[in-house]
């Protein structure tokens, strides 16, 4: 069966976790677009090294050059009988374009995974992560000024997601394992099922 899954939430809501988790239950690959850019980099090819460039110089790719290296993710072979999305789409635009990608294949997402977590606990946890892996650069003021990022370009595609009634919200405070097995329990509950060898 095929899954076709993107899970949304702030930096520090563990998404990049929980995406590596669930895109293994469901036997698929987890595509997240940091990954995907480092990938395209490391072959060189024409993408790759535009994309190099614009990181280089200390910017962000642009919605049109994401997007086309997404695109290029989703039509390798690993990916034809699912995936599961995180960084990816970031923004209104980006929705749009991933919908006409899918369209194009006849084919739609069937859940987003929204993992909730409160302001105060993204910043402790990234300000945590920050103290044990040394990272000075991970401030509160940038770690603010990330979530204000996220909560006015990415928190809006959860409302148009939510009009086609495919999000899952899902309580992102606890242990590790039991938020998998929230998302689990909600992916299986939309009769979105897991391998058998699983």
């Amino acid at each position: 069966m095929t899954t076709r899954l993107l899970i949304v939430g702030p930096q520090g809501s563990g998404k990049g976790t929980q995406g590596v988790r669930i895109a293994e239950a469901f036997g698929i690959p987890a595509i997240s677009t940091g990954d995907v850019f480092r990938g395209a980099v490391a072959d060189g090819s024409p993408l790759g090294q535009q994309v190099k460039a614009i990181i280089e110089s200390g910017n962000l790719v642009p919605d049109e050059l994401t997007s086309a290296v997404v695109r290029d993710r989703l039509s390798q072979a690993d990916a034809a009988e699912g995936f599961l999305l995180d960084g990816f789409p970031r923004n209104i635009a980006q929705v749009a374009s991933l919908d006409d990608f899918l369209e194009g294949r006849d084919e739609s997402l069937d859940a987003v995974i929204e993992l909730d977590v409160p302001r105060d606990e993204s910043i402790a946890r990234l300000s945590q992560r920050a103290a044990e892996q040394g990272r000075t650069d991970d401030t509160e003021e940038v770690i603010a000024n990330r979530l204000a990022i996220y909560e006015r370009e990415t928190a809006p595609i959860l409302d148009v997601y939510r009009t086609r009634g495919i999000v899952d919200r899902i309580d992102g405070v606890g242990g590790l394992d039991e938020i998998t097995e929230r998302i689990v329990a909600a992916l299986e509950a939309r009769g979105l099922l897991r391998p058998a060898a699983a």
